[in-house]
């Protein structure tokens, strides 16, 4: 189900059918080293994380993280949504692409759809966004987009602190 559209872009709901694809995106090497291991090392794993992710967003908020796709061909290149966690105040914006579509401003127009989404549409006051300190490409899309830096911090569970940003109250 499409959820954005954008001029070079659709994000959509992930279903199962999107399971190979998530198998190779939350492998890459900076998703495992930006975002963490989430030990999915099968099919049936993508499924799971799916389900429980995704999926299971959908049906609790009626927002999660979308598939982006490129219109023109209908590649998948990676994901961008809102994720709404218990150690946030706020929903946060998250998004990952893979290595072969960086640097050519999918991630910041998959960002900018969904930040318009998440105030205008669902009627957000406030978006967050965590990245690690020494993810430099995704802070500058986050500045970018107008967010700014709020304090770093340190997820439950976490061993690293991360830096949080949020749009303008």
């Amino acid at each position: 189900m499409k959820v954005l559209e954008t001029e070079r872009l659709i994000l959509r709901r992930v279903t199962r059918e999107d399971a190979p694809f998530i198998l190779v995106l939350v492998n890459e090497p900076a998703w495992l080293r930006f975002i963490g291991d989430r030990g999915v090392k099968t099919l049936e794993d993508a499924w799971g994380y799916i389900a429980n992710g995704p999926l299971a967003s959908y049906e609790r908020h009626g927002f999660g993280l979308y598939l982006v796709e490129r219109k023109s061909d209908g590649a998948p290149l990676g994901m961008c949504g809102l994720i709404k966690r218990d150690a946030l105040e706020h929903v946060d914006i998250g998004y990952a692409l893979l290595p072969a579509y960086w640097g050519q401003g999918y991630a910041q127009e998959a960002v900018s759809a969904t930040l318009a989404y998440a105030l205008k549409d669902l009627g957000l006051k406030r978006i967050a966004a965590i990245v690690s300190k020494d993810n430099a490409s995704s802070i500058k899309v986050l500045e970018r987009m107008g967010l700014r830096f709020e304090k770093y911090f340190r997820l439950p569970g976490a061993t690293e602190e991360i830096s949080l940003y949020l749009t303008p109250a």
